[in-house]
């Protein structure tokens, strides 16, 4: 798991792929709106880590789709610019 210090605006946690064009897009708007968040690029995870890792993503997101933000309990499946900034204003 990775943090990124920012502006506290609650629990934030990123499943990422490391080579996923959305998910560094996602990274890069949490980090120019410079809030604290956690990410965790789970391509790069092996073998136990892994599996935690992708069972805890399924409670969010059943599918397993990358990018999958956790946002204080609301997730956001995707890069959606628009959903994020709300959820990071509430």
């Amino acid at each position: 798991m990775n943090h990124v210090e920012g502006k506290k605006r609650g629990r934030i946690f990123l499943f990422a792929l490391s080579t996923c064009v959305w998910c560094a897009k996602t990274k890069k708007l949490l980090d120019d709106l410079g809030v604290d968040y956690y990410y965790v690029d789970v391509d790069l995870l092996k073998g136990e880590s892994r599996e935690e890792a992708l069972k805890e993503m399924e409670r969010w997101n059943p599918k397993r789709s990358f990018p999958t933000l956790v946002i204080n309990d609301r997730h956001i499946v995707g890069f959606d610019e628009k959903k994020i900034k709300e959820a990071l204003a509430a």
